[in-house]
């Protein structure tokens, strides 16, 4: 018989973290995520307690958090919860709408700062958006490099770049890269 074994997004057996100066990268293998769309005339509910946000915006309370990805969209997050059936969990608190697993098509990767300039800079690097604009609370998709990604606020000093896990390696190469660049 075959021995299995969990491996993250980027082929490891642990989650990958990395400092960079001011800057700490790091995979979130735990977090958990599941897409709902509200069925025509549905209103919107209130998942594990969560508002859902408004166009470009991100909320979160406790473990759980949600951000916009269209009109009557969105991801909702659970971190530590990745090993879980989170769309079943999701889909408990939302009945009537349609709720599906995200989690092992996504990649996580978190990072932080002691204030928030370095992420700014990381930031004007990365993508083709105003910094400035991306205040806690915020959040956008957008192009990174060649690939579509998720770019959150989660406060003054953190951020999360979410893409498509697939793409896992190249995303950490250029935020990696990036980062270092960061130090020169």
């Amino acid at each position: 018989m075959t021995d299995l074994f969990p491996v993250t997004a980027l082929g490891d057996s642990a989650p990958r973290n990395a400092r960079f100066g001011a800057l700490t990268l790091s995979e979130n293998a735990g977090l958990a995520l599941a897409s709902l769309a509200l069925r025509k005339g549905q209103a919107a509910p209130a998942p594990f307690g969560l508002a859902l946000p408004e166009v470009a915006r991100a909320v979160t309370s406790g473990p759980h958090g949600a951000f916009w990805t269209g009109r009557g969209q969105w991801m909702i997050e659970a971190e530590g919860l990745a090993e879980t059936d989170f769309a079943a969990a999701l889909q408990g608190q939302a009945p009537g709408c349609a709720v599906t697993e995200q989690t092992d098509g996504w990649v996580a990767f978190e990072i932080a700062s002691d204030t928030g300039a370095p992420l700014e800079a990381l930031l004007a690097r990365l993508v083709n958006i105003d910094p400035r604009t991306l205040g806690p609370g915020c959040c956008v998709r957008t192009g990174l490099e060649h690939m579509s990604v998720f770019v959150l606020r989660r406060s003054e000093t953190r951020l999360a770049v979410i893409g498509m896990r697939s793409l896992a390696g190249s995303l950490w190469h250029a935020l990696s890269q990036a980062a270092r660049r960061l130090e020169d």
